[in-house]
């Protein structure tokens, strides 16, 4: 008999997506949740750094791989970066128009206080890697490129039980200044993980009636 080819070899060792894969991969993305309340028991040893390299899975513009991950553990860090949220949620509180400043107040907006793991995501700007292809015309792909390994670590810990709450309430400088980070990295989010107090399939602003989501038909065009 003849050798099996690198094409045939290639065919055989495919994973299948069977449907109930699908309906289990639907669940994921259904129950995914912005958590903002955690319990304080630490992570199982190794899961942030297992998470991560699930993250680094990800497409990325190029294969340029702009995602830096850093693991914020020192406390006067993350002093810093709570009194930096502070400063900035009160000024988002007081550009609230009157009949939404109540509601405003009384969203919880950052899991800071509790969250046992807290990673700060950024965008390298000044990366070789990828020789610049695909970027050219839209230098923020680095940034988007970001975005997806942040969904992609997102899905992971759930998946594992854990919940992850994206702070987007902050001074991108600021946090840069006192992570001391390059001068190139791009502040894209910083992120709370940790096993959350509670479950739930509808996004807490709907909960608490901030905002309401849309049928997909919504957002469909046709040309």
């Amino acid at each position: 008999m003849g050798e099996t080819s690198v094409a045939e070899r290639g065919r055989a060792e495919l994973p299948e997506f069977d449907a109930a894969f699908r309906k289990k991969l639907l669940d994921l993305l259904r129950w995914r949740r912005d958590v903002r309340r955690f319990e304080r028991r630490p992570l199982p040893d190794g899961a942030v750094e297992r998470l991560i390299s699930v993250a680094c899975l990800s497409p990325s513009v190029g294969l340029s791989e702009p995602w830096r991950f850093v693991l914020v553990e020192d406390h006067v860090r993350r002093a810093a970066i709570r009194k930096c949220f502070e400063d900035c949620n009160a000024d988002a509180l007081r550009a609230q128009t009157p009949d939404r400043a109540a509601l405003y107040a009384r969203l919880k907006l950052a899991g800071l206080d509790d969250a046992p793991c807290q990673v700060a995501v950024f965008a390298d700007h000044g990366t070789a890697q990828g020789k610049g292809l695909g970027r050219a015309t839209m230098p923020e792909t680095l940034d988007y490129s970001v975005a997806i390994a942040i969904h992609t670590l997102w899905l992971a810990a759930r998946a594992e039980g854990l919940g992850l709450g994206w702070v987007s309430i902050l001074d991108p400088e600021r946090v840069k200044a006192i992570l001391e980070v390059p001068e190139a990295w791009i502040f894209i989010g910083h992120l709370c993980i940790g096993f959350p107090v509670a479950e739930d399939d509808t996004p807490a602003l709907e909960r608490e009636g901030w905002e309401h989501r849309r049928a997909p038909h919504g957002t469909l065009l046709y040309r």
